[in-house]
């Protein structure tokens, strides 16, 4: 069965976590980090259907790629220059 997730929607962190198959140390992490933007009503989080599609997107990942491509070679010219 494959839930699909409304942009419209707000979420239980478990319900996100779910979704995108993370414990919950992970999302706490993500929480925390800010990489999922989510809004504490009471004592609970909340996040729209359209922070966890965020995750998921082919745009995000070509980023993360672009970051890790940039990282990588910022530690190889640096171990080069040992």
């Amino acid at each position: 069965e494959t839930t699909m997730i409304n942009p419209e929607e707000v979420y239980t962190t478990k319900e996100a976590q779910d979704f995108l198959k993370i414990s919950s140390s992970t999302m706490k992490r993500f929480l925390k980090r800010g990489i999922i933007k989510a809004y504490k009503v009471g004592k609970v989080y909340r996040i729209w259907g359209s922070e966890i599609l965020k995750l998921v997107s082919p745009q995000l990942e070509s980023k993360v790629y672009k970051a890790y491509d940039k990282f990588r070679e910022k530690t190889r010219k640096t171990i080069e220059e040992w």
